[in-house]
């Protein structure tokens, strides 16, 4: 299998600690997304990251889309629970990570068209901040006491959860979100302490 994506990506972030938990061999090939001729733009009509490209030549994209793929490519460890209720928590955990991340591209998207145009900021600062500190409380009122976001192992749900809090620091490093939700520091310092995690770094 080979993933099409960048370094800098918490989507490809995802997908890529995904892969090192489940052990499957993958190369990793950095896409320029500027360049028209890339793989990417054969592989995916969307121009987006990531792409996982299977050995059978078709492509999946969709980081959400690629991560249940690979979930089931490979039994052990389990990422996404088989049971409808507990796949639906984790789920939703992937979804409020994801809109996180969203929100933190947004806003610094919004930086750079101000920098560049000379004006003001011109997306809706505010409102994507409001997002990620209502993700942030979900997540730091679910997660509790709990060693893991749902269930007694690591799964998708402290992957995305993680991710999302790396990038946070990474685009929005104002934003400090250790002191205000304690328990999701203490779930990011024990994830980040993983081999999968620290390989997967900017």
């Amino acid at each position: 299998m080979k993933l099409l994506g960048s370094p800098g990506s918490p989507y490809v972030r995802k997908v890529r600690i995904v892969l090192l938990e489940k052990q499957l061999p993958f190369e990793f090939q950095r896409i320029d997304l500027l360049d028209p001729n890339s793989e990417l733009s054969r592989s995916n009509p969307l121009g987006k990251i990531p792409a996982l490209v299977r050995d059978n030549g078709k492509a999946l994209y969709d980081s959400s889309v690629i991560v249940e793929y690979l979930d089931g490519l490979a039994p052990s460890p389990r990422l996404i629970p088989g049971g409808l209720e507990d796949r639906a928590e984790v789920k939703r955990w992937e979804a409020v990570a994801d809109g996180l991340m969203d929100a933190t591209v947004a806003i610094s998207h919004d930086y750079i068209l101000s920098d560049v145009e000379g004006g003001g900021l011109t997306w809706s600062n505010a409102n994507q901040q409001r997002k990620i500190d209502l993700g942030l409380a979900l997540m730091e009122a679910d997660l509790g006491k709990q060693a893991f976001c749902h269930g007694g192992a690591l799964g998708l749900a402290d992957i995305a959860c993680v991710v999302a809090l790396g990038y946070l620091d990474h685009v929005l490093p104002q934003v400090e979100w250790r002191n205000t939700y304690p328990n999701l520091r203490k779930l990011f310092d024990r994830m980040e302490a993983r081999e999968s995690f620290k390989t997967t770094r900017h």
